[in-house]
């Protein structure tokens, strides 16, 4: 059995898939033959250990980092070059405690853990970790298994690597493992989640324009993320090593917004009692991001052109000109194009500024990215609210993935903070668990009430809250596929859906 795994992922490394197909064939194989609950592929980038395939583990497991130094038992692995074990009754907690899919009540323990380091040419690049509950689990698995299996990851990860960038840029083989390992300690940008096709769509947009010096407009509703789309477009250019400066124009008073802009002298003004550098000669050769630029005025508009035309700025107070290299990221909720045909925004500086527009997907238009976006978020919180982890039940995820979410991300951030600490409040083990209680009333009668009327009332007697959300939800789907002729795409788009997420809510309530 062994060896036809092993012959099986060897053979597999000569395959052109795509790099998710790689890890997540890999996870398979691995659990065929080793006597695991849970397995997971984990790549080093920066000083965070960051899943990219699991099998045994909860989906959110894929929006999580680990610091190692958080995490004793990650850093145990990291230290050695050997395969390392730990005992059923080790002090170290496990990372996975509560986080496997067999657990969906998220009461159980890993009892048994070992991992492996991952190296490509003597370069650490990852992780093998596997987790069993029962005691003693791997006690007949030897070093020289595991090792096998570890390099075997090791040369899936490397072909994997190659595979996607020989798709993207067509360079030869024998340099691309080198330039990957290289960019996986360099990479930045690493809160930009989601793997729906709209933000699919939009990283391949921003690798296509990020090692280029054209300017950028970024635009989106609220809270969507549009700060968070202009650091990933620095960190994967060439001035990633310099300073990204950013600066909210909507923040800005007329009467400080070119000192900010552009410094001033001492004496050039009341207040101005040293000579003070503005946000040009701070970015200079890096990149500067003017965060709600529909909000400035049309004189700080002119002024701006020039510096972006002529990379020439001058110091409020000052009588020399500097000369500044510095690439131009903007950010906006409005659509300037209608604030150019109405006066408020010049045309000239519009058409300078959207050399290369991104906009980002509102997360309504992205429900799928919320398990994985959630996971993330309480990866990040958990330390400052008192617990070792964060789950979110199943009821809860599927009312989140309900709601409309007007405010996006932002909103969806507030919101699990709020729920977490609540759920913080009443755990009763190392792991917080998000039930729909948590979520608060409000919360749940908004994602509701938007689409309301779309089904009659229904009976609520002698029926628990889940019940009624349930038997509600039900009658909507029912009303809008008899509304559209049992046609799934118009349904979805009446109930505000992707079609995919409307299919499986559906056939979870029994109506397929």
């Amino acid at each position: 059995m062994l060896e036809k795994t092993l012959l099986k992922i060897a053979l597999d490394l000569s395959l052109s898939l795509p790099k998710k197909a790689h890890y997540q064939r890999l996870m398979l194989a691995v659990n065929e033959v080793m006597p695991c609950d849970a397995v997971a592929l984990l790549v080093l980038q920066d000083d965070y250990l960051v899943p990219v395939a699991v099998d045994g583990l909860s989906p959110e497991v894929l929006g999580m980092r680990f610091s190692p130094e958080e995490h004793p038992r990650l850093k145990a692995i990291l230290s050695s070059r050997k395969p390392i074990r730990f005992d059923a009754d080790s002090s170290y907690p496990d990372p996975y405690d509560g986080l496997l899919s067999i657990d969906p009540r998220r009461v159980l323990d890993v009892h048994d853990c070992m991992g492996c380091c991952l190296y490509v040419e003597e370069n650490l690049v990852g992780v093998l970790t596997l987790d069993a509950l029962q005691v003693g689990a791997f006690s007949n698995i030897d070093d020289i298994t595991v090792a096998t299996l570890a390099a075997l990851a090791a040369a899936t990860i490397r072909n994997a690597n190659c595979i996607a960038v020989l798709e993207k840029r067509n360079e030869k083989a024998l340099c691309l493992t080198n330039e990957l390992v290289k960019d996986a300690h360099k990479a930045k940008g690493d809160d930009f989640v989601g793997e729906s096709p709209k933000m699919l769509e939009l990283k391949n947009e921003i690798k296509v324009v990020a090692n280029s010096e054209l300017s950028v407009l970024i635009t989106g509703e609220t809270g969507v993320g549009k700060e968070v789309v202009a650091r990933t477009v620095h960190a994967q250019s060439r001035r990633s090593e310099e300073a990204i400066v950013q600066i909210n124009c909507a923040a800005l008073s007329e009467n400080i917004a070119e000192s900010e802009l552009f410094g001033h002298v001492k004496g050039s003004f009341t207040g101005a009692n040293k000579d003070r550098m503005g946000k040009f000669e701070l970015a200079n050769h890096g990149t500067l991001f003017l965060d709600e630029i529909g909000e400035l005025s049309l004189n700080l508009q002119a002024k701006l052109l020039r510096a972006i035309q002529e990379g020439e700025i001058q110091r409020v107070g000052a009588d020399k000109n500097f000369y500044v290299d510095v690439r131009i990221i903007a950010a906006t909720n409005r659509d300037l194009s209608k604030e150019v045909a109405q006066g408020r925004f010049r045309e000239d500086l519009y058409h300078r500024l959207s050399v290369f527009p991104l906009n980002v997907p509102p997360l309504r238009e992205r429900i799928d990215d919320i398990p994985q976006l959630s996971g993330f978020i309480l990866n990040n919180i958990k330390g400052k609210i008192g617990t070792n982890n964060v789950r979110v039940s199943k009821t809860a995820m599927h009312q989140l993935m309900q709601y409309d979410w007007p405010g996006n991300v932002r909103e969806l951030q507030h919101v699990l903070m709020r729920a977490a600490l609540r759920a913080a409040a009443s755990a009763e083990g190392k792991v917080a668990v998000i039930e729909l209680k948590h979520l608060g009333l409000d919360f749940v009668a908004d994602s509701t009430d938007e689409i309301g009327s779309i089904a009659p009332l229904i009976s609520t007697e002698n029926k628990s809250f889940n019940e009624i959300v349930t038997d509600f939800q039900r009658q909507l789907i029912t009303q809008a596929m008899e509304d559209n002729d049992h046609v799934w795409a118009k349904a979805a788009r009446q109930l505000q859906l992707d079609r995919g997420n409307l299919y499986r809510q559906a056939k979870r309530l029994g109506l397929t």
